[in-house]
């Protein structure tokens, strides 16, 4: 697999991670935990599945000499 999740992504994504585990407990809604642990799961492993089915990235472009 390819790493197609950038670094700035990856800093977005554990914000909103920690926003929906806040609100997941506070309204005790369980399918915000599963969110937000799949978006930590594409920051820890840098990889989005959804990212891979549209051929798209955030990672920056290797400079070529």
């Amino acid at each position: 697999m390819k790493v197609n999740v950038g670094l700035n992504d990856k800093i977005i994504r554990i914000i909103i991670s920690v926003l929906l585990a806040v609100g997941g407990y506070a309204f005790n809604i369980w399918a915000l935990y599963v969110v937000a642990a799949m978006l930590m799961v594409t920051v820890f492993t840098g990889m989005c599945g959804v990212y891979a089915l549209f051929g798209l990235t955030t990672c920056p472009r290797k400079k070529t000499n």
